[in-house]
Order: structure tokens, then C-alpha cells, then sequence
């Protein structure tokens, strides 16, 4: 094993361990802060909850301070003298969250089931994570007569915003005339859809929410 490969391997290893204690040092600090949070909230020094917790002011001062790493012992101590759980201490400390960017324009074109000429679909968000999809935004443009098709159906729930336009929409037995700044949220196991193109271009956000297996 060349000198090379060996240096790169020990960049590595620091590497690593730089990002590790990056991750401690914010997860010490989310718990130092939400004790002190709790703290305050109930009026008590840091003698008065350390003394309470059996810990040692300095200690205490520490962990509020984010500068040690406590036993799960310990903060079970100090949350029972919060009188909280010990998982409300874990509450602000954030890991990597996904996020989906989509600039104007660059949405993400989808043929759903049912889609008719003159309709277009763009997908503006999904998951970047291997979590279960639960909710799909889409911003639908009719912007040419078109074939209505008032009868879309799906599980769960959709809310729908009109940004232009007007139209009918159709949803079970009633119809709605909606005009740019109008909302609905239904149902989608009933049918639905526009029934009638009033004034086009039509442009309006549609969230669908999947509904949840049970279980």
C-alpha cells in the first residue's frame, strides 16, 4: 500500500470523525437548549434544577450550554425534575430534511390517468428520500378548449386552488363556479373534475393527498 493511498485513507478517517462530532456537538446543543427553554418556563434556577435532578450546578450549566455529552441517565433525570418526557428534549435537534425545488416553469410534465388533450400536468414537488409519498402537488394549465372529464377518482383527499380562469367543477352530485382566488377540498374517491371551461387559460394548483393505510 502506497504512501498516497495511505494519506488518503487517513483524510478520511478525520473526515469522518469532523462530521460525526459536528453531529454531536448539534445534537448537545438542541438538548442544552430545550432544557433551558423548560427551565425558564417553570421559573427555576439552575441550582434549584440541578439540585432537583441530583446533578451538580456546573453540570447542569454544561448540558444547557451544549458543552458534554449526557447519559441517557442523566437526561432522564433532568426531564423527570422538567416533569417533561425525555423526548421533548430531543425536539429542536434537526437532521437533514428533503426538499424538492422546482423554479417556474420546470415542473415536471405528467401523464396522469385520465388526462385529456389541452391539459397539462406539472408535478411540482416529490420525495427525495425513500419515505412513503403522501402528498403529490400539481399545477394543471387548460389553455385551449379542451374535452371536459368531471370524472376523476382516487383515494384520498384534494385541494384545489384556481390562480386563472373560470370554471365548473364538478364534484359528486354538486358543481361549484370558481373563479380565481377560489378554493375547494374534497373527497377524491368521489368523481370529480372541471365540467365546464368558463374563460381560459385555466391555471390552478391541485394537491393530492394519499390517503393512509391503516395500521
Amino acid at each position: 500500500m502506497n504512501d498516497a493511498l495511505l494519506s488518503r485513507q487517513a483524510e478520511g478517517k478525520v473526515t469522518a470523525r469532523m462530521v460525526e462530532e459536528k453531529r454531536d456537538r448539534g445534537l448537545e446543543s438542541a438538548i442544552g437548549q430545550q432544557v433551558r427553554v423548560f427551565r425558564a418556563q417553570l421559573g427555576m434556577t439552575i441550582a434549584v434544577l440541578a439540585r432537583q435532578a441530583g446533578l451538580s450546578p456546573g453540570m447542569l450549566s454544561k448540558i444547557e450550554n451544549g458543552q458534554t455529552s449526557s447519559s441517557l441517565t442523566t437526561l432522564q433525570a433532568v426531564a423527570a425534575a422538567l416533569n417533561v418526557p425525555v423526548t421533548a428534549l430531543f425536539r429542536k435537534y434537526e437532521q437533514s430534511r428533503e426538499a424538492s425545488f422546482v423554479r417556474a416553469g420546470e415542473g415536471l410534465v405528467i401523464d396522469r390517468r385520465g388526462t385529456r388533450a389541452g391539459h397539462q400536468y406539472r408535478l411540482l414537488g416529490h420525495s427525495v428520500s425513500h419515505r412513503q409519498r403522501l402528498v403529490e402537488p400539481y399545477l394543471i394549465v387548460i389553455s385551449e378548449a379542451s374535452e371536459v372529464f368531471p370524472l376523476f377518482q382516487h383515494d384520498g383527499v384534494e385541494f384545489i386552488y384556481l390562480l386563472k380562469g373560470e370554471m365548473t367543477y364538478r364534484h359528486g352530485a354538486r358543481t361549484y363556479a370558481m373563479t380565481e382566488g377560489d378554493s375547494l377540498y374534497f373527497d377524491a374517491d368521489a368523481p370529480h373534475g372541471p365540467e365546464e371551461l368558463v374563460r381560459l387559460p385555466l391555471r390552478f394548483l391541485s394537491f393530492i393527498v394519499e390517503a393512509k393505510a391503516s395500521g
